[in-house]
């Protein structure tokens, strides 16, 4: 969550923008810019780069099943590096938080019972 603009996000945002565009269909990024301006404006989030991803793929026509694989496999060389860093240290690498859910062990309803 960043508390300031994602400097990579101001890029694909123009990105994203021409693409509209060019493709003759600018109501997708105006969709994405109004969403941003709601909740930069209500909740102070602001988007990441993915944010505009989604109206920069569908200008480019890619299919929307692989929004999600394009995504991943951009991230995996990070992924893989954290794993690496961790089997190199011989541990687990977590986030600093705190845990405020139910307490352990948590009862699960039976799925006939849901």
């Amino acid at each position: 969550m960043y508390r300031t603009e994602d400097p990579r996000a101001t890029h694909l945002r123009r990105f994203s923008k021409q693409l509209g565009e060019q493709a003759g269909e600018p109501q997708w990024f105006q969709l994405s810019q109004r969403i941003e301006s709601v909740v930069t404006g209500d909740k102070k989030l602001y988007p990441n780069v993915d944010f505009y991803s989604a109206s920069a793929f569908y200008s480019m026509g890619i299919p929307i099943d692989l929004y999600t694989p394009i995504f991943a496999v951009s991230r995996i060389s990070g992924w893989t590096a954290h794993v690496l860093e961790q089997y190199a240290n011989n541990r687990l690498i977590r986030p600093r938080t705190e845990y405020i859910g139910p307490p352990y062990p948590q009862q699960v309803l039976p799925i006939d019972q849901r």
